[in-house]
């Protein structure tokens, strides 16, 4: 029986309730009065830890994996100080050291003797578990490889200490918990309050992959490094024409500097009011945030911008330095104007002048503004020529070009999504 009541730091665990059910079957599988409800509440528990191999994409020893999810996954109070500042020294470390040698038996537990008693003789296959190469619908590749790695070091740690140094080292790395082990996450108000959410399906856009914009590009890049490197770097606005890249180079961004703490929380700006307690949950955390709000603008009765500007530049509180905020836009001048903005009189509004301001002030406290324009008709075809290189679409360079034009006049005007489009359309003629 492992003793997880005794646990002190790693408490209160996301999908613990396997746990839990798996030390209530090692106390009480050898009683033959709860011999009927050991049996169903254990292969219940089998069917959890499978479903678990095929959400995390887990393989071989599904227990230790299982066991190393809780792990690091876990955000207490020596976890998150790991993922900071190392290794920590002191009574933390002695009670991390505490907890860790309750999990060290739950990694050794033998057992042999419950698989006899319950005539399970599946229970190999659960602990050299092989999947169908399906990968992990929650986890990036390299974060469930490197969980799967972790849980094979701590099954095979020798002592205490080796065990404790192989976590402190994954939560310096890698960090601790969702921020930790996902890369983009969205904002949900649930009755409990705001809420952090992790986006599990982004798409693997490249820098490399988004054809031309070249000085665009490069502005986007030497904000965000300086960012992620610890130095000053803007609030940053992506505006031009509809189609010209402008979110693709966000994901791009984020796909290009998670490994160095970037990560990206989406907003919309029904959700503004939230983003004091999104920026309170985020502020303290070893990782660089960027507040994306995707197609920003705003009709002139809509009055969310006045929680951004506040959040941006103007409340009493600083900004703290590990969070950004970048935004695209079809508009330069993100709340709508009228020419009735510049007449001299305006029913009730005797300052014309003060309502220009207004206006203005929220795009003056973006630092960085880049302008994505619609491409040339030879840029557009620079584009598809590209792309159709790229997915090896094989057509004689006059007639994809002649066709390429077609496409163009008939599905939104020259721009890199029509041309990503269109060559969309000739894979999907492939038979």
């Amino acid at each position: 029986m492992a003793r997880i009541d005794e646990l002190i730091l790693y408490r209160d665990f996301e999908k613990g309730e396997l746990l839990r059910g798996m030390n209530w079957i090692m106390e009480h599988y050898k009683d033959c009065q709860y011999r009927g409800e050991v049996r169903e509440r254990f292969f219940g528990c089998m069917h959890e830890l499978v479903d678990l191999a095929g959400n995390y994409g887990f393989e071989n020893n599904l227990w230790h994996a299982y066991l190393t999810y809780l792990l690091v996954n876990n955000e207490n109070v020596f976890s998150t100080s790991c993922e900071i500042k190392g290794v920590t020294e002191g009574s933390l470390l002695q009670l991390a050291k505490h907890d860790f040698e309750i999990f060290r038996e739950l990694f050794s537990y033998d057992f042999t003797e419950l698989e006899q008693t319950l005539k399970a003789g599946f229970f190999e296959e659960i602990l050299n578990y092989q999947s169908a190469g399906a990968g992990s619908k929650v986890f990036n590749k390299r974060i469930r490889n490197r969980i799967c790695e972790l849980s094979d070091q701590l099954g095979n740690a020798k002592d205490l200490e080796e065990f404790t140094q192989n976590m402190i080292h994954f939560y310096r790395e890698f960090g601790v918990g969702k921020l930790g082990l996902h890369k983009a996450f969205r904002v949900v108000h649930e009755e409990e309050g705001v809420q952090i959410r992790p986006i599990t399906n982004i798409a693997h856009v490249n820098l490399d992959d988004l054809v031309g914009y070249e000085i665009a590009k490069k502005k986007l890049i030497d904000n965000t490094e300086a960012f992620v490197q610890g130095r000053k770097a803007n609030n940053c606005l992506l505006f031009g024409d509809a189609g010209t890249g402008k979110s693709s180079s966000i994901k791009a961004i984020l796909n290009q500097y998670y490994d160095q703490g970037l990560r990206i929380i989406e907003i919309y700006k029904h959700q503004f009011q939230d983003m004091n307690d999104v920026i309170a949950q985020i502020k303290n955390r070893n990782y660089k945030f960027i507040i994306y709000m995707d197609d920003l603008s705003f009709e002139e009765f809509e009055i969310e911008y006045k929680y951004l500007k506040a959040v941006i530049e103007g409340g009493l509180e600083k900004k703290p330095d590990n969070i950004l905020i970048y935004a695209t836009s079809n508009r330069r001048n993100l709340i709508r104007e009228k020419f009735s903005d510049n007449q001299e009189e305006r029913d009730g509004d005797i300052h014309t002048s003060d309502t220009i301001q207004e206006k203005m002030s929220l795009v003056s406290r973006f630092g960085v503004t880049i302008y994505f324009g619609s491409p040339s008709k030879k840029e557009f075809q620079i584009i598809v020529k590209t792309l159709a290189e790229r997915y090896g679409v094989v057509m004689p360079e006059e007639e994809l070009l002649l066709e390429a034009n077609k496409w163009e006049l008939n599905h939104g005007g020259l721009s890199g999504r029509t041309a990503q489009q269109f060559i969309d359309y000739l894979l999907g003629q492939r038979r």
